[in-house]
C-alpha cells in the first residue's frame, strides 16, 4: 500500500499522523521458524538485513506479515537513506502495518485494528532492532510542526478506517518537508579539476515510455562512490541518448537506463530541472521504468 503525495499538511478527524522514514520499504513474512524479507520489487533481502530477519523470527506469533521501513538513524534520531546505503549505522526496522497477524488476514480490517495488533505485539518484550512507527501527534498540523522542528523528511497521514490495499491510495497521504526522490541515471560527464572518475550524473524520470531529462547531479559523492559508479556505468555505455528530449551537455557518455539514484533537491525549476540536487545513493528496490515524476 502506497501513500499519495499532497502539497499541504492538514488535520482530519479519525486520521493518524506518522513519521515518514527515509529508508527501504520491506515486507517481513514469518511462517513458523522461517522468515523472509522482501523489497517492494519482490527481491529477497533476508540475507542483506539478517539482524532484522532474526529479530522478526523471535516474535511470538507463529504467522505474521509486517510492513515497514528498514532505516539507519543519525545522532539526532533522524533516518537517513545515505547512512543506510553506505552501511555506516546500525539498521532498524520501523513497522507501521500488519496485514497478517497470528493466523488472521487483517487486510480487510480497518487500520485501527491493525495498529492495535501492532501495539499489542510491541507492548511485550521484543528485539531492539524492531520499533513501532512513531505517531507524531493527534493533530495533523501539530504533527507537521514537529516534522519541521526535527528536520524529518515528512509525515504520512492515514485514515484509521482504511483497509490494506495493494497500490497507491488516497487513504494514505504524505506531506514532505525535504524533497527527495528516485531518478534514472541516463549518462555522465567527465571529471574536472582534481576530481576523479566522473563529473556529474544525468538524471531523468519516465513519462509513459519516454525518459524525460531532469538535470544533473554533481554533489554528494565521495571518491570511493565515484570509483564504483564509474566502473558500473562504463559497462552500460551506449552511443544513443536514452532521453526523449535534448541534453545540452558537452562530452556526455550516455548509458543504458538501468540504475536508479536517490537524490535530494530543493525544488523543481519551471523548465523541469532539479535545483540544488545532491546524490544520496543507488536504489535497487525499484525498477527504472517505475520511476516517474511524483507531483502533489
Amino acid at each position: 500500500m502506497l501513500a499519495t503525495l499532497v502539497k499541504e499538511p492538514f488535520d482530519r478527524r479519525g486520521w493518524i499522523y506518522e513519521e515518514k522514514y527515509d529508508g527501504v520499504r520491506i515486507l517481513a513474512y514469518k511462517e513458523g521458524a522461517q522468515v523472509t524479507l522482501m523489497s517492494r520489487n519482490a527481491i529477497d533481502r533476508t540475507e542483506r538485513y539478517a539482524t532484522i530477519a532474526e529479530a522478526v523470527g523471535k516474535l511470538k506469533p507463529v504467522t505474521l506479515l509486517l510492513d515497514g521501513e528498514v532505516v539507519a538513524f543519525d545522532k539526532r534520531k533522524v533516518s537517513r537513506f545515505q547512512l543506510l546505503q553506505q552501511g555506516r549505522a546500525a539498521v532498524k526496522y520501523a513497522v507501521f502495518d500488519c496485514p497478517y497477524f497470528d493466523g488472521q488476514d487483517m487486510r480487510a480490517k480497518p487500520l485501527s485494528q491493525r495498529r492495535e495488533a501492532l501495539e499489542k505485539l510491541f507492548r511485550g518484550p521484543h528485539p531492539g532492532t524492531l520499533l513501532l512507527s512513531d505517531e507524531l501527534a493527534g493533530d495533523g498540523l501539530q504533527a507537521f510542526a514537529i516534522v519541521k522542528k526535527r528536520k524529518l523528511e515528512g509525515l504520512v497521514a492515514k485514515n484509521m478506517q482504511s483497509k490494506y490495499v495493494q497500490g497507491r491510495s488516497r487513504e494514505w497521504l504524505k506531506v514532505k518537508v525535504n524533497h527527495e526522490s528516485e531518478f534514472v541515471i541516463g549518462g555522465y560527464t567527465p571529471p574536472g579539476g582534481s576530481r576523479k572518475y566522473l563529473g556529474a550524473l544525468l538524471l531523468g524520470t519516465y513519462a509513459g515510455k519516454q525518459l524525460r531529462y531532469a538535470g544533473k547531479v554533481g554533489t554528494g559523492f565521495d571518491t570511493e562512490t565515484l570509483r564504483r559508479l564509474s566502473n558500473t556505468l562504463k559497462k552500460l555505455a551506449q552511443a544513443k541518448s536514452p532521453f526523449s528530449d535534448e541534453v545540452r551537455e558537452r562530452n556526455v557518455t550516455f548509458v543504458r537506463p538501468k540504475l536508479v539514484a536517490q537524490v535530494a533537491f530543493t525544488e523543481w525549476t519551471s523548465d523541469g530541472r532539479l535545483r540544488h540536487p545532491a546524490f544520496l545513493g543507488l536504489r535497487d528496490d525499484k525498477a527504472p521504468q517505475e520511476v516517474g515524476r511524483e507531483e502533489a
